[in-house]
């Protein structure tokens, strides 16, 4: 900035100075009592001027090209740091931050609207500061020029620039406008394209062609309604502030002709009021930049000044629950204890449905524990819990005795290994997305955790084994594949509580029974909470618990639920006896 603000200066004094020596050239040079005697010495005196004019010009160009330089570099810095921080803010967000406000939106405002502060940082600004100078500098010689007339020009600009102002606030609404449209047709083309084998499935790429053209309509109206207005705000500077300076320089020749003025004085006055005027011209373009940066920025501060609701005990402004202690959350070297005491939680978007209602349950360091219920009893709200995606409205649910709420949800979350139904695959090799995990785990430890998960198997057919693409999202796996690895991934991570959610349910029955058998020995010396549909698979667990509309109705073994023939026992005999 220090630099980009020297060569400015030095810039815009050059680009000033060039005024005084046309004056110069003109009443000493050229006028008709001296031309004679300047021809008589062979015009040596004319070329001083025009080399002082050269010299001039050599300036200018040095600060400007130094201006350029760092203030582009100061604009590209400028997103780079805004980009991270917005996004970094994002990551820290809850599940119902993303409820309320679509990934493409956020992935419009990382892009577009940080690209509009570069060309603000980078061009825009620094064109406005040069022309302010210009502007500053251009009165300032105006005034040593010709006082009366240059009074006349601020008045007059004070009188002409309060309108342009005031229209310059419109602009501002209209960018916001048309910047929320695009980002409207971005969120929906990210959605479409995430899901595209179901379009393509359903054969509605019409269908989704035509609703992004209506969208990309909606954004292009938009768009001209901000171009119209910004065009106008132009336009209307221009005029009002040309034709007052057309005016004070027709003063300008009046006073020449009567005699009050000389050529040069006048030549010099229009050609700072030509600066003053273009100065003028490129602030009300700067300003318009400025009114739809102004738009981006307000995106972007909105992302950068939300505050994730689940948040540790040194950043809750009141804080009655005690922080949790690191070397309490490990647990013993049997896994982790874990108690619901009469947890009640309704989520956010559906605040009149219970979606677990007085859940109490106890669960021992090195239990395997089955949740089942049918769909929608709350097993998966029990997980989300878990990881602190939300915190329950009453009740209390400890990790070793201490409250969950005392830990930072990072650091509880270090000590918690998931294996969600729906595997995610990062656009990565096989390698680092098993070492996800644990980020610093050795290559050897990550091939014996693909190795336990069974997974070795087929990435030793991949073309580059460990270290194939996958493609964005994993599209160049399998759906038992991708879990596969999302299974080595969590029994790298050898967290003291595993949550499996559904975590076989991609995998033919040949897979199945392997990895049924590695998470068997993987389950062993820790904690495990598994949802499953499949009971077969989780037959063999310590204690089955039945959940039923967000209560737990039953508990204990496969054989004791069956006996007792309540909803377990009807979810069984349907499965077993196909």
């Amino acid at each position: 900035m220090a630099a980009a603000g020297g060569a400015l200066l030095v810039a815009a004094l050059a680009s000033l100075a060039i005024p005084v020596a046309f004056r110069q050239l003109i009443d000493i040079g050229f006028a008709s009592r001296t031309v004679q005697d300047e021809m008589a010495r062979g015009g040596g005196h004319v070329d001083l001027w025009f080399l002082a004019l050269f010299g001039v010009a050599t300036v200018l160009a040095l600060g400007t090209a130094v201006r350029f330089y760092f203030v582009s570099w100061l604009g590209e810095r400028v997103t780079a740091d805004l980009r991270a921080a917005v996004y970094a803010r994002v990551l820290r967000q809850d599940p119902v931050f993303f409820e309320n406000l679509r990934g493409g939106e956020v992935l419009s405002r990382l892009t577009a609207d940080t690209t509009l502060i570069q060309t603000l940082v980078g061009t825009s600004v620094s064109m406005g500061l040069r022309n302010a100078v210009l502007f500053a500098g251009g009165l300032v010689m105006l005034l040593a020029t010709s006082a009366r007339l240059a009074g006349l020009i601020v008045g007059l600009l004070v009188v002409v620039i309060v309108p342009i102002l005031l229209y310059g606030r419109r602009v501002r609404k209209l960018s916001r406008a048309s910047q929320d449209r695009v980002a409207d047709s971005s969120a929906l083309a990210g959605e479409t394209l995430s899901a595209i084998q179901i379009v393509q499935a359903y054969a509605r790429e019409a269908f989704e062609a035509a609703r992004f053209r209506s969208a990309a309509e909606d954004a292009f109206q938009a768009a001209v309604r901000r171009t119209r207005a910004r065009a106008i705000l132009t336009g209307l500077a221009i005029v009002l502030v040309f034709g007052a300076i057309v005016f004070v320089l027709w003063l300008g020749a009046q006073a020449v002709l009567q005699g009050r003025m000389s050529a040069g004085e006048l030549t010099q006055f229009i050609l700072y009021a030509a600066i003053v005027a273009g100065s003028v011209g490129a602030l009300s373009e700067v300003m318009g930049d400025i009114q739809r940066a102004a738009g981006a920025a307000e995106r972007l501060l909105e992302l950068l000044a939300a505050e994730p609701r689940i948040v540790g005990p040194q950043d809750r402004s009141a804080a009655p629950i005690p922080p949790a202690r690191a070397a309490g959350v490990a647990g013993s070297a049997g896994g982790a204890a874990v108690s619901f005491e009469s947890v009640s939680f309704h989520y956010p978007s559906r605040p009149a449905e219970a979606a677990l209602a007085g859940l109490s349950l106890q669960i021992a360091p090195g239990e395997t524990v089955a949740l089942v219920g049918p769909s929608g009893a709350g097993k998966t709200t029990v997980f989300a819990l878990m990881l602190r995606f939300y915190d329950p409205q009453s009740g209390v649910i400890r990790l070793d005795g201490a409250d969950l709420r005392g830990f930072e949800p990072t650091e509880l979350r270090e000590r918690i290994g998931l294996v969600s139904q729906d595997s995610v695959v990062f656009s990565a090799d096989v390698m680092e997305n098993i070492r996800y995990g644990r980020l610093d785990a050795t290559d050897d430890e990550v091939r014996a955790a693909a190795s336990a998960a069974h997974a070795d198997e087929f990435i030793a057919r991949l073309p580059q084994g460990y270290r194939t693409y996958v493609g964005e999202r994993g599209v160049r796996l399998s759906g038992g594949q991708r879990q596969r690895i999302a299974i080595a991934r969590a029994l790298l991570k050898n967290p003291p509580l595993l949550l499996l959610d559904e975590a076989t349910s991609a995998l033919d029955a040949r897979s199945e029974q392997a990895v049924q058998a590695a998470l068997e020995q993987a389950m062993r010396g820790r904690t495990t909470l598994v949802i499953a549909h499949r009971l077969a698979t989780i037959t063999g667990a310590d204690r089955i618990v039945v959940f039923d509309q967000g209560r737990l109705v039953d508990s204990g073994t496969h054989a004791e639920l069956v006996a007792r023939g309540g909803l377990y026992a009807r979810l069984a005999a349907m499965q077993f006896t196909r």
